[in-house]
Formats: structure tokens, C-alpha cells, sequence
């Protein structure tokens, strides 16, 4: 799970300036096995209805968690961070906010095992992925599906679209609060090629092979996934 860092701005309407060149015909690729007109109203249609449902009975939860945080350390509940969307197109990322504050000021380091920077709530949190809960919310505005590739850090993405073949493919598509990827073991850091192109490898091959039922599934065994060795 990536390191937090501060907030570099808020929602953007154009592809990130750092690569604009990268959504030409290397893209195209797999666009043709992205989401049909009919199939993505479906999908978005899930979406809205998973999210707000997801939201109303786990608010609960979100309000003890808020407390919790709070309680623990100084900062806001929620952390955000820039993320890339669909397109490249930059979006703000909602978590339940794991690190001490002061952290921010480092920059972006990936988060390890035993991490210092992590609060006593936050690495329960971490463990059982609760953090990434107010994801629901990027949901519900469109920025995200619930199913989809994960979206990295900023920093990680400028590396790994110039170094990891068909890494840009993933952008055809939503990022997700979960994914093919996330259920087959690929979660946790990506601090090696092999890490990063397998999990690339299963974002593609949910993006060209995706149907309605493949996404039911991916959720009904996500719950037995988010927690293990590889959440931190």
C-alpha cells in the first residue's frame, strides 16, 4: 500500500501533463477490448447502486472509525491523494487516514512492513483494508468503479509507464476500489518488475475479457482477500 502524501490539487478535467504522448496508438492496443456503450451503462449502473448501498449500512462504521482516528492522533480523518483515472485523467483518492500527518513531509515512500510513519489505528485499519472504505465515495462521483485496476501513486505511475510494457493500458478503463489482480495474491507493494507486470498482466486481462459476471465474482471473493501478509 502506497505512502501518504499531501494533496497536490484538486480534481482535473485534462490528462496529466507529464505524458501526453502516451495515449495515442500504443492505448489502442486494448481499447477495443474496453467497455461497450450498453456495458458500461450496466457497470456504472452497479456502481451507483453497490456504492450508495455500501455507504448508508457501513456509515456506522465510518463514524466510530472517524472517532477512532481521531482519537489516536492528530490530523484529518480522511487522507487524500492525487490519483490517475480513466484517460489519465487526474482525480482526488479518499482513504481513512492511517499515517501520522507529519509524514506528509517526507514525500511519497512506499509503505513497508513495521512502518513507523503508521498510527496504532491505522494499522488495523491497513490490515483489514478498512482504510480504503471512503473509496465508496469516488465511486458514487464517477472518478472510480468498484471493480477495476487499482490506481497507484502519482510517482509510481510517471515510472511505470515509461518502464513496464503496456502499463497505459490500464487507464482504458476506471480504476477500482478492487480487482482481478487484488484476488490472485498481487496486492501490497510493487518494488520489483515481477510484482508490477503481473499485476499489469491481470489488469488487462480483466479490461479485454470483462463481463458482468466476472465482476460479481471478483467481489464475492474479495472479502476473503483483503486480508493477509500483503496488507500493511
Amino acid at each position: 500500500m502506497p505512502a501518504e502524501a499531501p494533496d497536490t490539487g484538486s480534481d482535473a478535467a485534462a490528462p496529466s501533463a507529464e505524458m501526453p504522448d502516451l495515449l495515442g496508438p500504443a492505448r489502442m492496443r486494448l481499447v477495443r477490448g474496453a467497455l461497450r456503450c450498453r456495458q458500461s451503462a450496466m457497470k456504472r449502473g452497479v456502481d451507483i447502486a453497490g456504492s450508495l448501498v455500501g455507504l448508508i449500512i457501513l456509515s456506522p462504521l465510518f463514524v466510530m472509525v472517524a472517532l477512532l482516528i481521531k482519537l489516536d492522533s492528530r490530523g484529518p480523518v480522511f487522507y487524500r491523494q492525487q490519483r490517475h483515472g480513466v484517460d489519465l485523467r487526474r482525480f482526488t483518492m479518499l482513504k481513512f487516514r492511517s499515517m501520522r500527518t507529519a509524514s506528509d513531509a517526507q514525500g511519497f515512500i512506499q509503505a513497508t512492513r513495521n512502518d513507523d510513519r503508521v498510527t496504532r489505528v491505522g494499522r488495523v485499519l491497513r490490515a483489514a483494508s478498512i482504510d480504503e472504505l471512503p473509496q465508496l465515495i469516488n465511486v458514487l462521483m464517477g472518478h472510480m468503479s468498484l471493480i477495476g485496476p487499482r490506481p497507484h501513486a502519482i510517482e509510481m505511475d510517471l515510472q511505470y509507464l515509461r518502464t513496464v510494457p503496456n502499463y497505459v493500458d490500464r487507464y482504458a478503463v476506471k480504476p477500482g476500489i478492487t480487482g482481478l489482480a487484488q484476488i490472485s495474491g498481487l496486492r501490497g507493494p510493487t518494488d520489483t518488475f515481477e510484482k508490477i507486470n503481473a499485476r499489469v498482466l491481470r489488469d488487462r486481462a480483466y479490461i479485454a475479457g470483462w463481463a458482468f459476471g466476472n465482476d460479481v465474482r471478483i467481489l464475492a471473493r474479495t472479502a476473503w482477500h483483503f486480508r493477509g501478509d500483503n496488507a500493511f
